[in-house]
């Protein structure tokens, strides 16, 4: 059977570039994205401020991200904690095994209608939500993640409860509403908080956000990949920036699929020798990463990023140091001045072997060895800003592709969304002939 046209058209118009994003859209429409096995909370805020419509609203920004997720005891649990002045675990975990059942309890909860405990909620969520008792899983391969919607200014303390709550390995994303303060949500989030603050100006327009998080936790099933981080530890750099460097790997790290069957991460610090901080492998969850990233030392001395990169062919990405047989291999290099050795062999071998490298410049970095170091396309690999504190925007920028590459003809979820969309076409082909027959029969009485 041939596809529709309006797909064809798509494909013939977009081209490759828009593959990732046509089988991802696919597969969503058609409510068959696989999602990354989570441990889902959401924690709605049903204070007095929020209007029994606005709160129906909320239920139906929680149904539609529900409705893209791959729902079932092996695959994403969902829980829901309502809070005003009190807290109520409506939805637990373990309770509803399919999304037909979730739903069907999301639409029966009702407004507690009263003050606005964000802090205890948040606690209750990490205490009993977020238990074994209640469903979740030890698993370190099963993300522990909060989406938290409020419109007010909580009535107890939030920071240090956030806090402890990120430190027990929860990822939280704060949504603010109306007259919400910004500060609040900040304080609430997880880092990078661009990446987990949002707003909107009303209920009203709250599903604008569901694409985002249906996207967040819509994963593949083979998302096996070796990260290697090469990080330029010269004297240049200095100490205050080398912590800043450190937060720009956790921004990263934020963005991968950390675990043992996923993605390993590796860390390679080099300035007039090479050290290697710890192994891929080591660390299989974010929290134990950003730990080992935090007690790196800086080294300040030279900078011999030849050096370094052959390190990470011949150390970094052998087996003896974690590297796993068949499984795509990413360096991220980062620089701040011109190498004192030579790199053009060293960068030539590395993308030989078949690593994709990436190459981020900062202050006096050389462009031209950057683009020596990067991948094809360069345009893709390769960033420059000139000041450190920037390098925010290019943990933004930089993708790490962890899914294999698939032709969209061939994806399954593109199949079956086709074959729904096909069926809907001769369905509205038949009522269209339907309705041209009665139109002429119309027509012939008038004459």
């Amino acid at each position: 059977m041939s596809p529709p046209l309006f797909l064809l058209l798509l494909l013939g118009l977009t081209g490759a570039q828009a593959t990732t994003d046509l089988r991802m859209a696919a597969a969503m429409a058609a409510g068959l994205c696989k999602t990354r096995p989570t441990d889902l909370v959401f924690i709605i805020d049903s204070s007095r401020s929020v209007r029994p419509s606005e709160f129906e609203q909320v239920k139906v920004f929680l149904t539609k991200v529900i409705e893209g997720l791959d729902v079932g005891p092996n695959a994403t649990r969902v829980g829901v904690v309502n809070y005003a002045s009190r807290v109520k675990n409506e939805v637990s975990l373990k309770t509803h095994r399919t999304k037909t059942g979730l739903v069907k309890a999301v639409t029966k909860i009702e407004p507690l209608s009263t003050g606005t405990m964000t802090g205890l909620a948040i606690q209750f969520a990490q205490n009993v939500a977020f238990s074994e008792a209640e469903g979740a899983r030890k698993s370190p391969d099963i993300s522990k993640v909060a989406i938290i919607v409020t419109d007010g200014r909580p009535q107890d303390n939030v920071k240090d409860v956030a806090q402890r709550a990120r430190d027990a390995g929860i990822e939280i994303f704060a949504i603010g509403v109306g007259r919400v303060e910004m500060n609040t949500l900040r304080q609430i989030a997880s880092d990078p908080l661009d990446d987990h603050v949002d707003y909107v100006e009303s209920y009203s327009v709250i599903e604008k956000l569901t694409k985002k998080f249906q996207e967040a936790f819509c994963g593949c099933s083979n998302a096996a990949t070796d990260v290697v981080f090469l990080i330029d530890g010269s004297k240049s750099v200095r100490p205050e920036n080398f912590e800043l460097i450190k937060k720009w790997i956790f921004q990263i790290i934020e963005k991968l699929d950390v675990s043992e069957r996923n993605v390993h991460v590796g860390l390679v610090q080099y300035s007039s020798t090479v050290k290697q901080e710890f192994p891929l492998g080591r660390y299989n969850n974010k929290k134990d990463l950003k730990e080992a990233v935090k007690r790196m030392e800086f080294m300040g001395k030279g900078t011999m990023t030849g050096q370094g990169l052959n390190h990470i062919r011949e150390s970094s990405f052998t087996p003896a140091n974690g590297a796993r047989p068949g499984v795509p291999k990413v360096c991220i290099v980062f620089t701040d001045g011109r190498s004192q050795d030579y790199i053009g062999e060293a960068a030539k071998k590395a993308k030989e072997s078949g690593f994709k490298m990436f190459a981020v410049g900062v202050g006096s970095a050389v462009e031209d060895e950057l683009k020596q170091i990067a991948s094809e396309p360069t345009a893709d690999h390769y960033f420059y800003t000139a000041d450190f504190k920037a390098i925010g925007q290019i943990a933004k920028k930089l993708h790490i592709p962890t899914c294999p590459e698939e032709d969209p003809c061939e994806c399954d979820s593109l199949k079956k969304f086709q074959k729904k969309v096909e069926e809907a076409l001769q369905a509205l082909t038949k009522k269209l002939e339907s309705m041209s027959k009665r139109i002429a029969l119309l027509e012939n009485k008038i004459v």
